[in-house]
């Protein structure tokens, strides 16, 4: 059973004893507790905390947790009653809904729902029910996260003099400092003024579109692409045009053509592990790309993504664009949710001259800066020498799971899998022709396995159908082949039906 369902489950069985104690009653021990329901220390804070946001109880350190004294459940309805002060009232039920329907006029526009928009960042974010195997999610499983160390950093950084003080706007100096050695190296071409911090990858990636187009205007974009990438395009009123992957990366033949074509002044990539195809942009390409980009007069958006998620068999690691990159035609993006954890939203945008002013323009317009406490939790992290101890071990768990998707796709499903590189999450599956990939991903779900159809990911109609296989999220080894082994029952009854 998943901890999510756990906490659940105590919460309502706590909420249906709690409500029939006496105001003031003390509830059992958290170890009474854990032995009454057998779950762990976490699931009872964690059911606790819920009821305790209801106000059905209060905590009182070192004396224990207490039925509340002011909320009373009334006798028919289950509406709260209570005292003047502090009291709670559930809706009766009984009220007249309000017309909604003026907010269709309000909010229409030339440029379509937003639900549309956010539609493909929804499903690579949805949570499976328990049961299902989820093979879709960018994010690792919580055992491949450094819990501890986390936890460990965000106590340190708690207890710094000064950090819940407002930051900088641009961020903190020395972890601003960390980001720019970690992308140019201790000699690169990136010093610690070109670096601002953002609240995490898809907000980076809003700043610079904003930033760097204007509305209405073309981005070139890889295709297929990061539905998120086309989501934040979109949404700020600009258009992406497709420019094809390859196993090497971007066909830079044709990135000539497109900027020729479009007069785009904005190509957005991600050079290693690109999500979906898990391409590497080779050696003579990157070299291409920063010429191509610079005789059009374009910023070359970077997003390096998964740079931390290099497989533990993977070759060395070619260097960022940014770090080749002298005249300023590269803004970096960079980001340590993937390999640490999804609620660790802290990113970086490098970028020199007029650029970084408008980034940092963006940036302070649309969220001020980054939390402090989240910076200083980061500083503490990556100083911390468990850290890199952290990424190795991830490094070997992605491996070991990817190899373990690789034979199941070659004994379950000969022929769908083409290139892949030892990094990343990801796997890039190309699907027998007449199978619709929207049909296979749903008829997916009722099977027990979560996948993620392939279309979001092309900016235009796709020349194929394909599936993104991610085998990060599932909870190891076994369950990424019990789901392959799923996942090829479902092809077989969609392909002859």
């Amino acid at each position: 059973m998943s901890e999510r369902s756990s906490v659940t489950e105590l919460a309502d069985s706590l909420r249906r004893e709690v409500e029939r104690y006496p105001e003031g009653r003390k509830l059992p021990s958290s170890r009474a507790l854990m032995e009454r329901h057998q779950v762990s220390p976490g699931t009872v804070s964690r059911a606790i905390a819920v009821l305790s946001a209801e106000g059905l109880v209060v905590s009182r350190p070192g004396a224990g947790v207490f039925r509340s004294a002011a909320f009373t459940t009334g006798p028919a309805t289950g509406s709260a009653t209570g005292s003047a002060t502090g009291s709670r009232r559930a809706p009766s039920g009984t009220a007249r809904p309000g017309d909604l329907s003026w907010q269709e006029i309000a909010l229409s526009s030339e440029t379509g729902p937003r639900d549309l928009l956010a539609a493909p960042v929804f499903a690579t974010l949805r949570v499976p029910p328990p049961d299902v195997i989820d093979l879709n999610s960018g994010y690792p499983h919580s055992s491949l996260l450094p819990e501890r160390l986390l936890a460990a950093a965000l106590a340190r950084a708690g207890r710094r003099p000064g950090a819940w003080e407002r930051p900088p706007t641009d961020g903190l100096t020395e972890l601003r400092g960390w980001f720019a050695r970690d992308i140019g190296g201790h000699d690169g071409p990136i010093a610690t003024g070109d670096v601002l911090l953002t609240s995490g990858g898809q907000s980076g990636l809003t700043v610079a579109m904003r930033s760097l187009a204007a509305p209405g205007a073309p981005v070139l974009v890889e295709s297929p692409t990061y539905p998120g990438i086309l989501a934040v395009v979109r949404a700020a009123g600009l258009r992406p045009v497709p420019v094809p992957v390859d196993a090497d990366g971007v066909r830079t033949d044709l990135l000539a053509e497109a900027f020729e074509a479009t007069r785009a002044r904005v190509f957005v990539c991600q050079p290693l592990f690109q999500n979906p195809t898990g391409a590497v942009l080779s050696p003579e390409r990157r070299a291409e790309v920063l010429r191509i980009a610079r005789a059009a007069g374009a910023f070359v958006v970077e997003d390096d993504f998964a740079r931390l998620l290099v497989h533990a068999d993977a070759p060395a690691l070619p260097r960022p664009l940014a770090a080749d990159d002298r005249d300023g035609v590269v803004v970096h993006l960079r980001s340590l949710t993937k390999a640490a954890s999804p609620n660790l939203r802290v990113g970086a945008l490098t970028a020199r001259g007029p650029a970084l002013a408008r980034l940092r323009a963006t940036q302070v317009v649309d969220s001020f800066f980054v939390p402090r406490p989240l910076q200083e939790a980061t500083l503490e992290l990556v100083a911390d020498p468990g850290w890199a101890r952290h990424l190795r071990t991830l490094g070997t768990e992605l491996r070991n799971r990817r190899t373990a998707a690789v034979a199941a796709l070659h004994r379950e499903l000969p022929g769908v899998l083409g290139s892949y590189r030892p990094g990343g999450y990801h796997l890039w599956l190309r699907l027998p022709e007449g199978v619709d990939d929207g049909v296979l991903a749903a008829a997916a779900m009722r099977a027990g396995v979560q996948v993620t159809p392939g279309r979001p990911y092309h900016p235009a109609e796709p020349p194929a159908a394909n599936l993104r296989l991610s085998y990060a999220a599932a909870e190891n080894s076994a369950q990424v082949v019990e789901g392959i082994h799923r996942l090829r029952a479902v092809l077989d009854e969609v392909a002859t039906g």
